[in-house]
């Protein structure tokens, strides 16, 4: 007996980036909000980099970056671990 296989359309390339980018952007937002309400960008410096030239609205814009990429990384992780196994299995024989 023959068993149709369901399969998903492929969904499009914009839709797939647009999937991981903007939940993390909108993570990484309220994560730097969250965290520089505690914590000033210029007393991390000196904790981590003390000879680093730096001000605050440059703190800011790193960390928030640094929230991004971590919260990206994850909804990558997360689409990859989701995507169909039919698309990268071959049915056993």
């Amino acid at each position: 007996m023959n068993t149709p296989v369901f399969d998903h359309p492929p969904r499009p390339q914009a839709q797939r980036i647009g999937a991981i980018v903007w939940p993390s952007f909108f993570a990484a937002g309220v994560a730097t909000m969250v965290c520089f309400a505690f914590v000033d960008p210029l007393e991390l410096r000196d904790l981590t980099f003390p000879g680093l030239p730096m001000t605050r609205g440059l703190g800011y814009t790193l960390g928030f970056f640094a929230f991004w990429l971590a919260t990206a990384s994850s909804s990558l992780f997360t689409w990859w671990l989701l995507r169909p196994a039919s698309r990268f299995n071959r049915p056993l024989r």
